[in-house]
């Protein structure tokens, strides 16, 4: 009897563990006889479909199935118990299920057949996938998006497995080596290398695994590569690591800059050409120094005595034949002293020094001070900054416009020249490459104007619109417009005849190091 009650007890004991694993699982689980009414549904369960567990007790399973499923079960039923041959019962399978709402979602089945007593009782396991789903999903979209970039992308994209092996191969990457994808799916990277580093890569991979040192892995440089045909050509390769469960693969980018290196040798004999022209400007200022300047002297020199000794002696057409010889050699001396400060504005450059345009500006005044009270004019400062330049040019610049502005004015008003700056973003049509600071200066006069079809030709070395009245060599402004684009720069102006000219000075705020 006492044996009796033992395992009486130990069957509780079981019953009462067994219910409470039951009852506290996180998957759903449903018991049905061999009709398919369901006899006991766990919290999870009921959880998952919506419906409190008094609600599916006594009801045929199929309420918890969409269609068809729903009116087949019975059927499905039926034949099992005839040719106990089951589809689900044993194995388990990816179904779906019916909330108590209507919604219809993916869960895992295992049914397990239990016979109590001549009585079949089927015991389902559902494991709620919906959101295991969704990362799939989610997954498969990400995948397609990557395969898509992958695909479609202009540089070319190679994976490597840790033996160097390429596992996979852009169109791109396929296109640029000239090889079909299956060329190379399953050959060695070097395949793709001139020597050396055909030789040596087997080496480098070796050392990178046993050390760890990185010569490109997540930095990038510039290398070669070698095409089908033999061509060898330069690109920039960057390359990322990726640490899979077992084993590591590496992905290289590569941008072909042939076009890149092509350009650059063709800048570098841009560069070496505009040396070279640097140079013969600079052999021209020498030769206009000496050799033009020392004839001239010659005729300046002989002029002036036969004007201080013979000139009473003269007809007065002889003495009219000094006169303008004499004025033809000091223009001649000016324009000489101009075409020098036009060669030097490149040639002779100094380095860039921070630069106050207001004391540049203030310097120019006084230096202008005897014209300006000559012509009654004003010139109205605004605030100017401080910008990286070379002080000796910007002050020529300012004090070729102020003295412009000075020199073409109306005769009947009396010139006003303003002058002041903005600070502006970097256009696309400006040279400057800096930054994307720049400065605009202005200056404004009220003075004799233009025509702004003209505009173009106004910068031009010898230039000059009003060529008889104002004396000058019309260099000037080109002087001003080499010194704004050394400055990183431009000129520019708005005028009207009789209505003033606006200059604009496009300015580079700072600069790099030249």
């Amino acid at each position: 009897m006492e044996e009796y009650e033992n395992s009486s007890n130990q069957l509780l004991d079981n019953a009462s563990r067994l219910k409470a694993i039951i009852e506290t699982a996180i998957d759903g689980i449903i018991t049905i006889d061999r009709r398919g009414m369901v006899e006991s549904v766990n919290p999870a369960a009921a959880h998952i479909f919506g419906y409190q567990p008094e609600e599916i007790i006594g009801n045929n399973v199929s309420m918890l199935m969409p269609e068809p499923d729903h009116s087949l079960h019975d059927k499905y039923l039926d034949n099992y118990h005839r040719t106990g041959v089951g589809q689900i019962i044993g194995k388990g399978r990816e179904v779906l299920g019916k909330k108590k709402n209507g919604t219809v979602f993916p869960f895992l089945l295992s049914i397990s057949e239990v016979n109590l007593h001549d009585k079949q009782i089927f015991t389902g396991i559902i494991h709620d996938i919906t959101d295991l789903k969704k990362t799939e999903v989610a997954l498969r979209e990400s995948e397609s998006r990557i395969n898509s970039i992958i695909q479609t992308a202009v540089d070319g994209i190679i994976t490597i497995d840790m033996r160097g092996v390429i596992e996979m191969i852009n169109p791109s990457a396929c296109r640029l080596f000239g090889y079909g994808e299956s060329e190379v799916i399953g050959q060695k990277i070097n395949m793709l290398m001139p020597e050396p580093d055909k030789s040596l890569h087997d080496n480098y991979m070796h050392h990178y695994h046993e050390t760890g040192e990185k010569r490109i892995i997540g930095i990038g440089r510039e290398v070669t590569g070698l095409k089908k045909d033999g061509t060898i050509f330069p690109l920039f390769l960057s390359i990322s690591e990726v640490k899979l469960a077992d084993r590591k693969v590496y992905t290289g980018f590569i941008h072909d800059i042939t076009r890149q290196k092509i350009t650059e040798e063709r800048l570098r004999r841009y560069a070496a050409e505009l040396e070279r022209s640097n140079r013969e400007l600079q052999d021209f200022a020498y030769v206009s120094s000496h050799d033009l300047q020392e004839p001239l002297r010659k005729i300046q020199a002989f002029g002036d005595r036969l004007k201080l000794k013979e000139y009473e002696n003269l007809s007065e057409q002889g003495k009219d034949y000094v006169d303008r010889m004499l004025n033809a050699a000091v223009r001649m001396q000016n324009l000489i002293n101009d075409l020098l400060t036009f060669s030097r504005v490149t040639s002779k450059s100094k380095p860039f020094v921070d630069t106050d345009l207001n004391q540049i500006a203030h310097d120019v005044i006084s230096d202008l001070e005897i014209a300006i009270e000559n012509a009654h004019a004003t010139v109205e400062l605004g605030e100017l900054p401080v910008i990286q330049a070379e002080p000796t040019q910007l002050r020529q610049l300012l004090q070729n416009l102020i003295s412009n502005a000075i020199k073409f004015r109306r005769d009947d008003v009396a010139p006003l020249v303003k002058v002041y700056a903005k600070e502006v973003q970097l256009k696309a049509h400006m040279t400057s490459t800096p930054g994307d600071e720049l400065v605009e200066l202005h200056v404004e006069d009220n003075g004799i104007g233009f025509d702004e079809k003209y505009l173009d030709r106004i910068f031009n070395i010898f230039q000059r619109l009003e060529g008889q009245k104002y004396e000058g060599s019309g260099i000037g402004l080109a002087i001003c417009r080499k010194i704004a684009i050394r400055h990183g720069g431009d000129i520019t102006a708005k005028s009207k005849p009789g209505q003033g000219t606006h200059f604009i000075v496009t300015l580079a705020k700072t600069h790099l190091k030249e």
